[in-house]
């Protein structure tokens, strides 16, 4: 038995293709790096790599099937993807302006909200359900296979996302003007929220 899947190039060409497709976790993130800089957008990046592991890993031990034969239970996880989306937008929107935190009091923060925006997301959970299986073959362990993917998936986006958030991060420094910085965190909440509305169409079943 080969210790890798027999599909795991292809796999890996769609993953960076999937990845590099503008969708909440790139909006965010470069939110977050671009106002907060780039030791908030890693602790994101980690948040984010841990709810999609532990995505990968539920659908690998059969939530995702349970998931996708439940279309209620979908529809709950959607919503409440998307009603979180907005509460980012929201709340980065409503707090332009004000006195924000230290950075190192927020790193959890970030972390955390990485976390629980991934597990919420269904696009993810939709990858795991329609995607990942078509790599699998049928002649090899199916769970071996299924966790290695999940394991190369959860690598290659959490590649990309610290990229995104070191490029992001560039821009910290000319947003140290207050107004600056208001008149861009707003924009950016703006941005978050049509996400959230494209993130709503895009999921439907």
């Amino acid at each position: 038995m080969s210790f890798f899947p027999v599909n795991l190039l292809p796999f890996i060409l769609t993953v960076l293709v999937i990845e590099i497709t503008p969708g909440p976790n790139m909006t965010w993130l470069a939110v977050i790096s671009a106002l907060d800089g780039r030791r908030a957008g890693f602790a994101a990046v980690a948040g984010i790599a841990l709810g999609l592991s532990v995505i990968g890993v539920a659908g690998a031990l059969g939530a995702a099937a349970l998931i996708q034969s439940s279309p209620a239970l979908y529809e709950t996880l959607r919503w409440a993807g998307v009603a979180f989306l907005f509460y980012l937008a929201a709340e980065g929107w409503f707090s332009a302006g004000r006195p924000q935190e230290t950075q190192t009091g927020s790193y959890r923060g970030y972390f955390l909200r990485g976390l629980l925006t991934n597990l919420l997301n269904p696009k993810a959970l939709l990858f795991y359900i329609a995607v990942l299986p078509s790599f699998v073959a049928p002649a090899q362990p199916v769970m071996h296979q299924t966790l290695t993917l999940t394991a190369v998936y959860v690598a290659v986006a959490t590649l990309i996302h610290a990229l995104i958030a070191l490029t992001a991060a560039r821009l910290e420094p000319v947003l140290n003007d207050p107004r600056r910085e208001r008149l861009a965190r707003r924009g950016l909440s703006a941005l978050l929220a049509v996400v959230a509305v494209w993130f709503a169409l895009t999921t439907a079943q």
